[in-house]
């Protein structure tokens, strides 16, 4: 048996979806986000986060889903990729779990709208509970880290 794979469980349009821990940095609050002109429509701006400038992304818009109202229970998740740290709205951010590899099928071409590009699979977890996995260097593609850090003044 594979070691188990520590995950952040978050919710986003009725679904659910993970993050390995290790790639988490922090999970906040919604705060004001500064608009930054001339990015695609899903980078929400940046946060000033404890005095470090952050660029924003809205998962939603990421993944083309229906854009929806803030709530008490959304959350801006913060994660590092490739030396960069990005925050992600999403819905909510529930639980910490355990994942065997061993269940963590390959992603069918498109979830709950999502291209398989941005997934690393599907968690099976129990009988009837599935996780979807993210590709989080696909979810911030190489083009678009280099167009967030050149924001990055």
């Amino acid at each position: 048996m594979a070691e188990e794979i520590k995950v952040i469980v978050f919710g986003l349009a009725h679904e659910e979806y993970g993050i390995e821990v290790e790639k988490v940095r922090t999970i906040e609050r919604m705060m004001p986000i500064t608009r930054v002109p001339k990015t695609p429509s899903f980078i929400k701006g940046v946060i000033n986060l404890r005095g470090v400038v952050l660029p924003v992304i809205d998962l939603r818009g990421r993944f083309s889903l229906a854009e929806s109202e803030e709530t008490e229970s959304s959350r801006i998740i913060i994660v590092a990729v490739n030396d960069l740290e990005v925050g992600f709205i999403v819905d909510s951010a529930n639980d910490v779990i355990d994942i065997d590899p061993d269940f963590i099928d390959s992603p069918p071409e498109v979830v709950g709208g999502i291209k398989a590009k941005y997934l690393r699979g599907v968690a099976k977890i129990g009988d009837s509970r599935l996780l979807i996995m993210l590709n989080l260097s696909e979810v911030l593609n190489k083009s678009e880290i280099i167009q967030l850090e050149q924001q990055e003044v």
